[in-house]
């Protein structure tokens, strides 16, 4: 059996890790101003950050349409696909797991395809993508890497130190950490997916108690995986060297954050994953 994983551009994987491990990224929209932009084709990761720094207005971002999906799972099943795997960003952040399920219900006649809401963005979506690619490398059935899928996903979690809430506010996805905007001045805020939505993880003064917090999240309890994840921060060496004690440094996998979670986190955004042990 042939397992095909997909997912969304919201998984800041690289494109090196993405084609080495045969996964699919289905992109979102970005649009500045009256430009409408592909993520991923049309915009990279790098050339988003300048423009985010530059523009006046904060970019919106869309998701894909149900048509991208269908036109993704039907283009793996003319190549061989036996199952599918589709992994998306939280349903609770943006549309784009509905649009996921729509092209799978279109296309279930002719192969088995599973959706699931990661719950999760960036780095925690694309670790739960990177786990199913090797379960499918390794031969293993659909329902199996479901289930590992699932598992994972449920002990998955994500912490970001921003520079600033602004972009979160501007852009509607800041959820239960609004607490913090009273504040938003004078603190680094942490933030937290949590079931898929954003809550606040905590607030300190200092761009460094910042990277010292992410760390201690870290060592709080035996993890399985780490990811770093951040929006060109300059300080992202300093925050590995703070891991490297708790995880194998050549272990850690380093993701730029693109213009689906850039647009609301904000540049300087810097952040961990991880999986917590059984």
């Amino acid at each position: 059996m042939t397992v095909r994983v997909v997912t969304d551009s919201a998984c800041d994987l690289s494109d090196t890790l993405v084609e080495a491990m045969r996964i699919e990224v289905v992109p979102l929209s970005i649009r500045f101003g009256d430009e409408e932009l592909v993520d991923r084709e049309e915009l990279s990761p790098e050339d988003f950050w300048d423009r985010l720094r530059s523009s006046t207005t904060l970019p919106e971002t869309s998701a894909p349409s149900a048509g991208k999906f269908e036109e993704r799972f039907r283009g793996l099943v003319d190549r061989g696909a036996t199952g599918i795997i589709c992994i998306n960003l939280s349903s609770r952040l943006s549309a784009t797991m509905q649009a996921a399920q729509v092209a799978a219900n279109a296309v279930r006649d002719d192969c088995p395809i599973v959706v699931i809401d990661s719950r999760t963005v960036s780095m925690g979506l694309g670790a739960l993508c990177l786990t199913a690619a090797r379960r499918a490398a390794d031969g293993a059935k659909l329902e199996e890497i479901v289930e590992d899928v699932l598992s994972r996903r449920d002990r998955t979690r994500l912490f970001g130190a921003l520079d600033t809430l602004e972009y979160l506010k501007k852009g509607g996805r800041i959820g239960n950490a609004r607490a913090l905007l009273g504040s938003m001045l004078s603190i680094k805020p942490i933030v937290e997916v949590h079931e898929g939505a954003v809550e606040e993880a905590g607030k300190v003064r200092t761009r460094s108690k910042a990277l010292h917090l992410l760390a201690e999240k870290a060592k709080a309890q035996p993890i399985d995986s780490l990811a770093v994840l951040h929006g060109q921060a300059p300080d992202v060496e300093d925050l590995l060297d703070m891991l490297s004690g708790i995880f194998p440094r050549d272990d850690i996998v380093t993701g730029l954050v693109g213009p689906v979670i850039g647009t609301h986190a904000g540049p300087g955004v810097i952040g961990v994953s991880f999986q917590v042990s059984r």
